[in-house]
This record gives structure tokens, sequence and C-alpha cells, in this order.
């Protein structure tokens, strides 16, 4: 084995490099691209210094491994963004504050309150149909509501 490691080509490099992109082709979630992208830079360091030891291949492959996914991290880090729109993908969130007229009455503390084409279920205190009422909360599907007076 240590003679295999002492007569590494560039060849194994860019191999496991392509191995590595492959694998993360089936779904690694990102994981095997910056490995594989070390293993394949240190292919090309290799081809280009066929002296290289063995050791400084190993060293450079892990130092380009932590150093292009440290790299990648802060990258992704520092371009994340607050959306304008925070409420997107969010249903029932852009209903908050707004006032509506009752479909149904709230019996029990259930009702039900039309907004669009939509009918939403609602939580709060009993009302007669037709009653006006402001959407204050949001606990899952159902809309907590309150009787405007």
């Amino acid at each position: 084995m240590l003679d295999y490691l002492q007569h590494l080509s560039y060849w194994d490099w860019l191999g496991l490099g392509t191995l590595l992109l492959i694998l993360e082709v089936f779904g690694a979630g990102g994981y095997l691209l910056w490995v594989g992208i070390a293993a394949a830079s240190v292919g090309v360091l290799t081809f280009i210094f066929p002296g290289l030891d063995w050791t400084w291949q190993f060293l450079l492959f892990g130092l380009f491994s932590v150093l292009s996914a440290v790299l990648w991290w802060r990258r992704q880090r520092d371009s994340a963004k607050t959306s304008d729109q925070p409420g997107l993908n969010q249903r029932g969130s852009e209903l908050l504050g707004r006032q509506f007229s009752l479909h149904e009455p709230i019996i029990a503390g259930r009702g039900k309150i039309k907004a669009g084409d939509t009918l939403w279920l609602v939580i709060g205190p009993d009302l007669p149909a037709g009653s006006s009422v402001r959407v204050i909360g949001q606990e899952g599907v159902l809309l907590k509501v309150e009787a405007i007076r």
C-alpha cells in the first residue's frame, strides 16, 4: 500500500475527483462537491509538479477540501439576504390585520370567513354570520379573529 501511495499520479487524483463529483450528482447535497474539486486540484498540481511527494499531495488535498468548503460556506452566509416579501409562501399571513365578514357564524369558537375565493376556518368569540371581524393571528390553518365593534 505504501508503495502505491509513493507513486500516485495525477490520474489517480483526477479519477477520485471525477468519482466524487459523479456521486455528488446523485444527491450528496453539496458535501462531495468541494472534496471532488479539491481532488481535481491536487491532480492538476501533480500534473504540473510530477515530483510532488505523496505526503504533500494528501496535505494539499486536506487543505483544499477544508478551504474550499469554508470559503463557500462564508459566501453563502454573506449573500443571504432578507426577503422583500416576508409573507411569501406563508398562507394566511397576508390576511393578518384585514377585516372580513363572517361567511358562517362562529359557534362554539369556530366559524368561517371568505377571503377571495377561499373559505378559511376561524376561531374566536361566538358571532352571527355577516358580523365584521379582524384577523389577529394564525394557528396553523386556523385564523384567530376578533369582533369589530
